[in-house]
Order: C-alpha cells, then sequence, then structure tokens
C-alpha cells in the first residue's frame, strides 16, 4: 500500500514542545518509526505549516490513504475540509493527543465529517493505527 502521512501546522515542533503532550521525539524520529513498522508499504511524508500547501499535497496526492494531522488547522480550516472532500483518496484524521481532554476548542473538527475515520489519544501510535485501517 502506498500512504502519505501530513502534518500540518506546528507540528515540526513535536519533541520540542508541549513535551508532556507531544512527548520527546521530533517528528523526523516519528516518521522513522512509521516507515520501520510498514516496511514494504510506500510511505511518504509532508509537513507544513502553511495551509495551502497541505491542500495542494492532499489534492495531488498519489495514495491508496492519507493520514492527516493538521494540527490547529484541524478547529478552523474550510480550506483543508473542502480539499479532502474534493478528492476521492479515503483520508483519516488524527490527533497524538486526546483532544476531547484538553482546551475546549480543541475538541471541535471542521475535517471528521469529510474524513473516513478519526484516530486520536495514541500518540505517535495514533499514526500507525490510522494506516492500519486502511488495511482492514
Amino acid at each position: 500500500m502506498k500512504f502519505l502521512f501530513i502534518n500540518g501546522v506546528n507540528l515540526n515542533m513535536t519533541g520540542v514542545r508541549e513535551k508532556g503532550v507531544y512527548g520527546t521525539e521530533t517528528l523526523d524520529d516519528i516518521n522513522r518509526q512509521i516507515a520501520a513498522h510498514f516496511d514494504g508499504d510506500d510511505c511518504e511524508f509532508f509537513q507544513s505549516n502553511i495551509e495551502g500547501e497541505i491542500c495542494t499535497a492532499i489534492q495531488a496526492a498519489q495514495a491508496d490513504g492519507i493520514i492527516l494531522n493538521a494540527g490547529a488547522f484541524t478547529h478552523y480550516s474550510y480550506a483543508i475540509r473542502d480539499a479532502i472532500a474534493s478528492v476521492k483518496v479515503p483520508v483519516v484524521e488524527v490527533h497524538m493527543s486526546n483532544v476531547h481532554a484538553r482546551e475546549e476548542f480543541r475538541s471541535k473538527s471542521v475535517l471528521s465529517a469529510v474524513c473516513k475515520g478519526v484516530v486520536l489519544g495514541f500518540g505517535k501510535n495514533s499514526y500507525i493505527l490510522a494506516a492500519e485501517s486502511f488495511k482492514l
């Protein structure tokens, strides 16, 4: 299978910011572990702090599935929502933390309704669980 893992705004700071929430491993560390877990599958990784670049990555995806952690864009990006709705490639929304146990604004996602599913609260393993869902 071919997976596209997309990480949004501020996720490039994973391992540096809010270590109690996101852990101490960098996004590169996590991506290497994901790729090792899916040895034999094609894993592509993309990160951007720019909303339009994320939309373009979704629209241009040549994958069996997209695993998307949009970061804060999750809560207000109708542009990313519309990009997801415009493609045939299924998308699973991912969050490392349990957003429902955090600030109230984090519990609202404008993306969930156009995604295949949502995986949250399992740290870096949320990405692996989301990708495994495409193999079911």
